[in-house]
């Protein structure tokens, strides 16, 4: 039986090839995932941008050098197990190579299984987790609600947490937060938690393209174009989160707002050709954000069903809100696993849509 993998060439990320491998046995330990589908989004091309920064590529290691399998948010099945206390049949949601199987060695957990193969042991236990679907207090049942679920869910939770990180800290002193990158799916969700909450004024920066889609979404109070960036007035306190990654942009920002600027937060890098931010900037140093460093906080504060119980509420409603604006587009097949990546690297895909994929025809 054969294994297929869309792999991308780590020096030049537009370049694809379809890789083959026969499946051997499972080792001791191991289970075998059938993986149904994945998103592919601009935030799949962002893991692969940062993939030797943030170690995307450890996840799930090419048999080659130059060449790298990019994880993706999806859903699989263990369809094969060599692990005492993991049955094959169930259905669990987490990060996948954008492949037809992965072989993995794990642990189980309360709701579902942990990767422990060695070369993800430097990473965080959310970025190794899979959720077993009958465990799962995030699962909303039906195909369009786990297509929903593979684009939205991951990045949603990273602009929860990146609001509540605000939040928690007052705000730093502001009543306004400044979105660059406002169309990205991350923004999305980051502004519909800060619209809200009572007294933020939520400013989305985007392109012309994208200005009309971000603006009738309602959960931004005002929407600039980026040439646009100097027209907010710079009088007041303001934070901003940058889900862009475009060095000049930011620099706009600081040199805008000055030390008004009270908190700059780097999250993403959905302008991925963009040159990266310069050192020295004016006002306070960009600091990237980490999700997970928010995720243990709030589960000592909260604890796990409280935390639980507070981001699926909000998750939920946001994938409802969804269905207005996001139309689910489903390829199968390898070839449309390379078009559907090679489309979303270039850019071409507008928010308003989003790509599913599975590598099975």
């Amino acid at each position: 039986m054969m294994n297929l993998h869309l792999e991308v060439d780590r020096s030049d990320l537009a370049t694809t090839r379809l890789a083959g491998e026969s499946l051997t046995d499972l080792r001791p330990g191991q289970v075998r995932f059938r993986i149904e589908r994945f998103a592919v989004t601009s935030n799949t091309v962002t893991y692969a941008v940062t993939g030797d920064v943030l170690g995307y590529w450890d996840f799930f290691p090419a048999s080659e050098s130059g060449w790298g399998r990019v994880p993706a948010m999806g859903w699989a099945e263990v369809v094969a197990s060599n692990h005492p206390e993991v049955t094959p049949g169930a259905r669990y949601y987490g990060w996948f190579p954008m492949s037809r199987y992965v072989d993995m060695a794990v642990k189980p957990t309360a709701d579902g299984l942990r990767d422990e193969g060695p070369h993800r042991a430097a990473h965080a236990p959310v970025y190794r987790a899979y959720v077993r679907t009958d465990r799962d207090p995030y699962y909303q049942p039906g195909e369009d609600a786990e297509d929903r679920h593979a684009l939205l869910r991951g990045l949603f939770i990273t602009g929860f947490l990146a609001e509540d990180f605000f939040a928690d800290n007052d705000y730093f002193g502001a009543a306004r937060v400044l979105v660059l990158s406002a169309s990205s799916k991350t923004a999305l969700g980051f502004a519909h938690c800060a619209d809200a909450r009572t007294g933020i004024e939520v400013i989305g920066v985007t392109s012309p393209a994208n200005h009309a889609f971000t603006h009738g979404l309602g959960c931004y109070d005002e929407v600039v174009c980026y040439e646009d960036i100097e027209s907010v007035p710079s009088q007041a306190p303001i934070v901003s989160i940058d889900m862009s990654g475009n060095g000049a942009v930011l620099a706009r920002v600081h040199a805008h707002f000055g030390d008004q600027l009270r908190h700059s937060m780097a999250i993403g890098r959905s302008h991925h050709d963009a040159p990266p931010r310069a050192e020295g900037l004016p006002g306070p140093r960009p600091a990237f954000f980490f999700a997970p460093t928010q995720v243990k906080k709030r589960l000592q504060d909260w604890g796990p069903h409280g935390y639980q119980q507070r981001t699926a509420s909000s998750l939920q409603k946001f994938v409802e809100a969804s269905r207005a604006w996001l139309t689910v587009v489903r390829s199968n097949g390898a070839d449309a696993a390379a078009a559907t990546w090679r489309e979303v690297h270039a850019g071409h895909v507008p928010p308003s849509t989003g790509h599913v994929v599975s590598m099975w025809d």
